[in-house]
């Protein structure tokens, strides 16, 4: 009888592990876009991460919202912008992305067609991130606070 209560204690012991391990590893993953002051926030499981610069649409693009990725690109080419490269990229709404860019100087001001650009490192840093964590587990804000304040 005392062996059986060990191995059943050993058991549960097992798998409580398993199941923290598990919740670490599916921690939520939320970005936040503002295009008000162009920059980029990424919080995990509560926990401030990073903040980046971006450039986001001339014309005002992306839509804000809260999204989920829909996919993830490694490389994609525009089909719609002259096949112009889009290293991974994040597409959340209607071929909206974030994604890396060569257009460094520009990050920190509205320069895109709308989507979200990034510098290539944080990019590949972000797409790894939201792989590893999942699309389910990851959450995407884009807001504009001077529109907000208006309201």
């Amino acid at each position: 009888m005392r062996y059986l209560a060990t191995v059943v204690l050993l058991i549960c012991t097992v798998l409580a592990g398993s199941l923290a391990t598990a919740d670490n590893a599916s921690a939520d993953v939320l970005i936040s876009v503002d295009k008000s002051t162009q920059r980029l926030s990424v919080t995990v499981d509560g926990v401030h991460r990073y903040t980046w610069p971006i450039s986001s649409g001339i014309g005002g693009g992306p839509p804000s919202g809260s999204f989920r990725p829909e996919r993830l690109e490694r490389m994609w080419h525009s089909r719609k912008y002259d096949w112009s490269p889009m290293p991974h990229a994040i597409f959340f709404h209607q071929g909206y992305a974030i994604h890396g860019t060569g257009y460094v100087s520009r990050l920190g001001r509205p320069a895109s067609h709308g989507c979200v650009r990034l510098h290539p490192a944080n990019a590949a840093t972000l797409f790894q991130l939201v792989q590893s964590h999942g699309n389910s587990r990851t959450r995407i804000e884009v807001y504009d606070t001077r529109r907000m304040a208006g309201r």
